[in-house]
């Protein structure tokens, strides 16, 4: 009999650092898993160096992320199950796309190519860095103002002023850029969505998510319509683009465990 627990992958999205996802990583590790959080590629391992270097990492977009991500999968001892965030969400779900993957859990994902909602929250914070063409290849920072609105709009001002100060660091610009023109040109965000023969997929949506509107997420539902692989949606009404590290990440961790553990993962 093979005892061997299953390796967890989770992949951030932009603006926040791997450490974030801490608290994950010690849940599912009491669960039986074995879960990492490897950061981006040329980003430091933690919040201050990677606030300090940010000219070292800026010029990388979604297909840098994923290759990179899909090497670290290669060198596990098995299959692992997926965990996204936001850009990392649309990240796991390509990984998945390439078979790299038994499951993938993708929590508030960034739209894939083909959802074609442009609602104006989400094309508000897009703009921190789109409005500007020099951000495509540089890291681009939020000011606390952008986070409360992006991130922490569903959270009370000192909470969001907390996390801004704990987890944020200046990200790629680029992968802001390709989301922005994937429908017209490019393909750095599509995500195969007809295999039959991949694992089980996951999708969150946060019905307070100014990043991620439930528009974006019911559209990417909608790309996986003719697959008949498993692809599910849980909605959490009251949640913004923070779920997975303000007060309330436990409970959308618990219901993503609940999940593998309904698909004998």
């Amino acid at each position: 009999m093979n005892n061997t627990p299953i390796p967890v992958v989770f992949v951030h999205g932009l603006w926040l650092h791997s450490t974030s996802w801490q608290p994950w990583l010690e849940l599912f590790r009491e669960a039986g898993y074995a879960p990492v959080a490897p950061e981006w590629p040329g980003i430091p391992d933690t919040v201050a160096e990677a606030r300090a270097v940010p000219d070292r990492y800026g010029d990388r977009g979604v297909a840098d992320v994923t290759d990179h991500f899909a090497e670290i999968i290669r060198g596990l001892p098995a299959k692992p199950v997926l965990i996204g965030h936001s850009f990392g969400g649309l990240i796991v779900q390509q990984l998945l796309g390439r078979g790299l993957a038994r499951a993938a859990v993708a929590l508030d994902p960034a739209p894939a190519k083909g959802v074609l909602a442009l609602p104006l929250s989400a094309l508000r914070v897009a703009s921190v860095a789109v409005r500007n063409p020099a951000n495509r290849r540089r890291a681009v920072a939020l000011t606390p103002a952008q986070f409360r609105y992006g991130f922490g709009n569903a959270l009370s001002e000192r909470e969001s002023a907390e996390l801004y100060e704990k987890w944020t660091i200046p990200t790629p610009g680029r992968p802001l850029f390709e989301a922005a023109l994937a429908n017209l040109v490019g393909t750095a965000t599509r995500v195969d969505t007809s295999g039959p023969g991949r694992g089980p997929l996951l999708l969150t949506s946060g019905g307070r998510d100014h990043t991620v509107p439930p528009a974006l997420v019911e559209g990417t539902a909608r790309l996986y319509r003719k697959s008949t692989a498993v692809t599910e949606v849980i909605r959490f009404p009251d949640r913004g683009h923070s779920l997975t590290i303000d007060h309330g990440w436990r409970e959308v961790a618990q219901a993503s465990l609940d999940w593998l553990n309904r698909h004998g993962l």
